[in-house]
Formats: C-alpha cells, sequence, structure tokens
C-alpha cells in the first residue's frame, strides 16, 4: 500500500488529525442521514482499479437510503492556505475530507 493511501485511510477512518467539512445539501439531510453517511465514510474500504485508479484512497462514492454521496480528501498546507508541498508529511499537511452528495459534484 502506498504510503499516502495508508494516511488518507487512517485520516478517513478515525477523522483525527484533519477536518471534515460538508456540502449545504449534506448538511440540509436529516440528522440521521448525515450520521449513517459519516459512519460509511469511515467504514469505507471497497477501492478498486476503477474507484481508485492511483491507488491514494483519496475519493469514492457509496449510496445511502437512496442518496448517492461522494467524499474527497484534499491536501492543504498546515494553515489550510495553500495546497501541501508533501501530501505524505504530516508535518507540512492539513488533510480535509469534503462530503456531498454526487449530484453537487
Amino acid at each position: 500500500m502506498k504510503p499516502i493511501a495508508r494516511l488518507n485511510d487512517e485520516f478517513r477512518s478515525t477523522f483525527e488529525n484533519g477536518k471534515v467539512l460538508m456540502t449545504a445539501a449534506a448538511k440540509a439531510l436529516s440528522v440521521e442521514l448525515r450520521a449513517a453517511a459519516i459512519v460509511a465514510v469511515q467504514a469505507f474500504n471497497v477501492f478498486t482499479k476503477d474507484n481508485d485508479p492511483y491507488e491514494e484512497h483519496d475519493c469514492a462514492s457509496f449510496t445511502l437510503n437512496g442518496q448517492c454521496f461522494f467524499w474527497a480528501i484534499d491536501y492543504d498546507d498546515e494553515t489550510c492556505t495553500y495546497r501541501s508541498k508533501d501530501p505524505c508529511d504530516e508535518d507540512v499537511t492539513s488533510r480535509v475530507l469534503t462530503l456531498m452528495l454526487a449530484q453537487e459534484y
């Protein structure tokens, strides 16, 4: 497994050492559906060549209660002002996961 995939899996499964955001449409869903979507993101582990061609485990989609969701991880610098110079270096990278409805992408 690539180091970046390992770091992304650790962040996504715990939400530690990064930020988690939701789009307005995702926030507008019921609290129960939002909670279920968060659990689905943290539990996601079905990465294939089709949905993860670069083997970085940095984005995916899933369907829950008839809603198609999409999540993606971005790599910002430690101040979240610019993109990280090295996403594999935890000292200079802040991971930001965004959860959205697929229709928003």
